[in-house]
């Protein structure tokens, strides 16, 4: 190989003699430039090395390569897509005299069917550079008087915030179940109510029956159902069943509500948490009270008797963007994967993305 500069034009000019890798001018005045390679995606070097940095004409941006993928160089003045799930945390149940199950957490996403029988959400639009916070729900506590999931959200500058209510809680015999992203199942008694869902996030809880020993209690709301009403033999209510999303590149079923309880002395079992990590409600020994599952936004199952409620999962936000865009600058460590052409960044905790 060797190199050859013009004095007059300040032009240093590359020649390879053999399979040449770089042609061009590397321009040394202040006028000048560096030309690149440049080609479309599909052009990309076949076997590349970190460092590596070329236009990419079908993006119309510069790339370079990193760490097993092709990223934006520049990452200052651009937009881009991302798609979203973001799940609240579940309800906890309560656990005093036949208690309901909790409501699944809130549901929401670009990449499916959203909770309550809602369509897909539009995209999020990420500006290059620009932080944005990821707030994970904590799962609300069980005992003898549940409490409500937390909200997870997205938010940021020149963001519209998405935010996904937490569950509500499962109820003792002397009220409703609580209202939330999915509503709480109701205690024994058909005098009390479920829980309502929010519109676009969940379900409705169930409505507990009987009285006495003759009773049981309902289901914690589902963000793909309803929770299941008690009924005669009096067996807990099942929780709503939740809604399964491929925006990781499998399908998986989340947001399940928490089975009501029944009389474990009697032969009677609490009602299955709902598919999608609802946690089961008291009943005989294999029915025991179960906690909602964790970063699925499950609601917990509804006790027997005093403190014996489960409590609610935790919930999880998911983005998924094209992997030429994604920028490798996260907090919070979440778990990052790859579908196809995608990058999966899926936050068990809270944290924050920088596009």
């Amino acid at each position: 190989s060797a190199l050859s500069y013009n004095s007059s034009t300040g032009v240093i000019t590359s020649a390879y003699e053999e399979s040449p890798t770089f042609t061009g001018d590397v321009v040394f005045n202040s006028t000048g430039s560096i030309k690149i390679s440049a080609g479309t995606t599909a052009q990309r070097p076949s076997s590349p090395s970190n460092g590596m940095v070329r236009y990419n004409t079908t993006e119309s941006e510069y790339e370079v390569y990193k760490g097993s993928a092709w990223l934006i160089l520049d990452s200052s003045n651009y937009t881009y897509s991302a798609d979203f799930l973001v799940i609240a945390g579940g309800g906890g149940g309560s656990g005093n005299s036949l208690a309901g199950g909790g409501g699944a957490g809130g549901y929401r996403t670009s990449a499916g069917t959203s909770g309550g029988g809602a369509s897909a959400e539009s995209s999020l639009t990420f500006i290059g550079g620009t932080t944005y916070t990821i707030t994970v729900g904590a799962g609300g506590s069980g005992g003898a008087s549940g409490s409500n999931g937390g909200n997870s959200l997205i938010s940021g500058s020149g963001l519209t915030t998405i935010t996904s209510i937490g569950g509500g809680s499962g109820s003792n015999n002397a009220s409703a179940g609580a209202s939330g992203g999915s509503g709480g199942g109701s205690g024994r008694d058909s005098v009390n109510t479920g829980g309502a869902g929010t519109s676009g996030q969940g379900f409705a809880g169930g409505t507990g029956g009987g009285s006495g020993n003759s009773s049981s209690a309902s289901g914690g709301g589902g963000a793909g159902a309803v929770g299941a009403n008690a009924a005669s033999p009096w067996l807990g209510g099942n929780g709503g069943v939740g809604v399964a999303s491929t925006i990781t590149g499998s399908s998986v079923y989340r947001a399940g509500g928490g089975g009501g309880a029944a009389y474990n002395g009697r032969g009677r079992d609490g009602g299955t948490g709902g598919n999608g990590g609802g946690g089961n409600g008291s009943g005989n020994a294999g029915t025991d009270t179960t906690a909602g599952t964790a970063n699925t936004g499950g609601g917990g199952g509804g006790g027997f008797s005093s403190s014996s409620g489960a409590a609610g999962g935790t919930g999880v936000v998911i983005l998924r963007v094209a992997t030429t865009k994604y920028s490798g600058t996260t907090t919070g460590s979440p778990t990052v994967t790859t579908s196809g052409g995608n990058t999966i960044i899926t936050f068990n905790s809270s944290g924050s993305y920088t596009a």
